[in-house]
């Protein structure tokens, strides 16, 4: 499939956006926590991004905690009217760093209130509601009173529009017989592919599948298969596993994060990237190899 028939926008809320966003998460300290190493460059890397075209930042205010939300205002208030921000709530770190469950209906209004204050803004255009019933993946357990609570925000005029984020099928399914979902942000990318059902389901539905980690986060990809196309089309492997997730499904949005200005144009510069045939099928090979080396 050539660049020229990968669908460059998609729908997220009452928006149509650029398939290729950008996640803010790396602008904070080390471990996500705490103010970034360079403030100046975290700033100039936002605004290269919506200078760039990037219309979709995805961040949170328990990234720092704060700290990403308040770069982002820095750099980019007042916003354009086509930016949109998409925020998550449902998660809270505690004074060394740790992840913790944050589901009652008083945190998920504290943590509205957080994001909004340090945002800027005057109502939230997406908020995902994260699940934590295992912070290292998606588990089993019922969201009706969480997704509740949050529903009654979007009620009181201070959120638009509702996304669940490191969630199973049947919480995706559970949610929607709640609320309308806009999207879904789960852990997914060559090698992680545990929801292809999910992502080809949704997409029938018209929601849009935003992947985070796409380019494996914490522990980088690595294949001889997609380091081997990425030299023969001088690329590299990032860009490929990026081009590679635009044509895995049109109602994918990519947000990589990075805190470097060049780093970000090599992201952005995978949107334009041609992958052969028998690339993609190499590729879509990746997982079966990973799952068979398991």
């Amino acid at each position: 499939m050539s660049s020229t028939q990968v669908r460059t926008s998609f729908a997220l809320g009452e928006h149509t956006v650029q398939r290729l966003g950008y996640g803010a998460m790396q602008l904070a300290g080390p471990g996500v926590f705490g103010p970034p190493k360079d403030r100046v460059a975290a700033l100039a890397v936002l605004r290269a991004a919506v200078e760039s075209g990037v219309d979709h930042i995805d961040t949170s205010d328990f990234y720092g905690p704060h700290v990403t939300n308040q770069l982002i205002r820095e750099a980019l208030a007042p916003y354009a009217k086509e930016l949109v921000i998409v925020t998550k709530v449902g998660a809270r770190r505690d004074d060394k760093g740790g992840w913790l469950p944050a589901f009652s209906a008083q945190e998920l209004a504290q943590a509205v209130h957080d994001n909004l204050r340090n945002l800027g803004l005057d109502v939230l255009e997406v908020v995902n509601l994260r699940a934590m019933f295992d912070t290292q993946g998606p588990a089993e357990g019922s969201i009706e009173a969480p997704l509740t609570a949050l529903a009654e925000l979007q009620r009181q005029g201070l959120v638009r529009h509702i996304g669940l984020s490191n969630v199973t099928s049947a919480q995706v399914a559970q949610g929607r017989a709640i609320c309308r979902i806009a999207c879904v942000q789960n852990q997914y990318n060559l090698v992680h592919r545990h929801d292809d059902a999910l992502i080809d389901q949704l997409a029938r539905d018209g929601i849009p599948y935003v992947p985070f980690f796409p380019l494996g986060g914490f522990t980088p990809l690595q294949s001889s298969a997609l380091s081997g196309i990425a030299e023969r089309l001088g690329a590299t492997p990032m860009q490929v596993a990026l081009a590679w997730l635009l044509r895995r499904s049109p109602n994918i949005l990519l947000i990589p994060g990075t805190s470097s200005v060049d780093h970000l144009r090599e992201n952005l510069a995978a949107g334009t990237l041609d992958l052969p045939a028998e690339a993609m099928a190499a590729l879509d090979g990746v997982a079966a190899s990973k799952a068979t080396d398991r």
